[in-house]
């Protein structure tokens, strides 16, 4: 599922420059975000975990519960970044079961990459 293309309309977007960070482990987080273009970095206790290309998503957990960050993100290059709020995220996940399905796995699939690492 390439998010960028399903939110290629989306107009209402953040940009970062190389180097940027849009948030970092520990905050809290309300928003979950879609990377439209560009390469961001993830962190988790100071290690890479993943490099995030366009279409992927960062900060889902924040969708999920009220805990803190679990990771930083930091722009690799310049970044666009589509935020998602809470309200948005739930009409995703009852509309879209597909979105629901792709974010669980997202989530998973970062879990194992950052427990092989750390």
């Amino acid at each position: 599922m390439n998010l960028a293309e399903l939110f290629r309309h989306e107009t209402d977007l953040e940009s970062l420059y190389a180097g940027q960070t849009l948030f970092n482990e520990g905050e809290k987080g309300h928003l979950m975000y879609i990377l439209m273009s560009g390469t961001a970095m993830i962190f988790v206790r100071d290690k890479l975990v993943e490099t995030a290309e366009a279409g992927a998503i960062v900060g889902e957990m924040a969708m999920i519960d009220d805990a803190t960050r679990t990771a930083t993100v930091i722009a690799k290059t310049d970044c666009r970044f589509l935020p998602i709020e809470r309200n948005r995220f739930n009409f995703l996940i009852q509309q879209t079961p597909n979105f629901a399905l792709h974010v669980m796995r997202v989530i998973a699939d970062r879990l194992r990459k950052a427990d092989a690492i750390l």
